[in-house]
């Protein structure tokens, strides 16, 4: 609690009198939604108790803005286990966002297609996800004034925002699919074996993040909607080889629908 007090009087100090209603984190590739949006802009590593993120396509800065009127903290890119940062530092900004006065959370990311019918470009919302990180942030000591030690997991993506994720869609005629998220630690993309192990456990999508910081999300009461954009088809499904740069190039190209109806939503909220 000090260093989430410290972070909070070092953000208040910043953005003055803008309480925020709205988190949203970036996935790779997926900073376009940003463009055009005005308003404060913080580096993390200008943060006290952020952790920092050298990965390509993630910005590394939190922005205070007003999205639809609504009042958001945009996070411009995550935290990553594979970078040696712990479970508890890569979500530690969720329970910063959460003192600060969010209530939603709308969570992104880049994620590979292990369900066969989905192409790369769509959009996967998530219904459920599988923790295969072998770890979990709310491990070690718990503080009973955030959350409790062993919370329910059974709403963690929020059955009413998730229908009404689907009308906002249906409005702008845009194609989604539901399904489950398994994530991984990385930074390695995984092997063809692998993929076929996550299919018989039902995983429609994999990826390296997301997975923590909704757990974290949940555990404080945080209404939570998540989003995979398939950005590649995992080892496997196709021929080709993998690699970041592909995540990359299709974030931008198909990042512009997620915007959208992101953006739709948050005018719905």
């Amino acid at each position: 609690m000090k260093k989430i007090e410290e972070t909070l009087n070092y953000l208040r100090n910043e953005i003055h009198d803008f309480k925020p209603e709205i988190g949203v984190i970036l996935g790779s590739g997926l900073g376009v939604f940003c463009n055009n949006l005005k308003g404060i802009s913080i580096k993390y590593k200008d943060i006290p108790n952020f952790a920092t993120s050298k990965v390509s396509g993630h910005k590394g800065e939190l922005l205070y803005c007003k999205v639809e009127d609504k009042n958001c903290a945009i996070m411009q890119g995550r935290f990553h286990y594979y970078e040696g940062i712990s479970l508890q530092d890569c979500t530690f900004p969720i329970k910063v966002l959460k003192l600060a006065g969010i209530k939603t959370l709308i969570i992104t990311n880049a994620a590979g297609g292990i369900n066969k019918e989905f192409n790369v470009g769509d959009i996967m919302m998530l219904k459920d996800h599988i923790n295969f990180m072998g770890a979990n942030p709310l491990m070690g000591k718990n503080n009973e004034n955030l959350g409790e030690r062993f919370p329910d997991m059974s709403n963690v993506y929020d059955a009413n925002l998730r229908k009404k994720a689907k009308k906002c869609a249906k409005e702008l005629n845009i194609d989604i699919k539901e399904g489950i998220y398994i994530a991984t630690t990385g930074p390695s993309y995984e092997t063809a074996a692998e993929i076929n192990a996550y299919r018989i456990l039902g995983a429609d999508a994999v990826g390296m993040s997301s997975v923590p910081e909704a757990i974290v999300s949940n555990y404080l009461k945080i209404n939570t909607l998540a989003f995979s954009l398939i950005t590649n088809h995992a080892t496997g499904v196709s021929k080709n080889t993998l690699s970041h740069q592909e995540v990359l190039e299709t974030g931008k190209k198909a990042g512009l629908k997620l915007s959208s109806l992101i953006k739709k939503i948050i005018s719905k909220l």
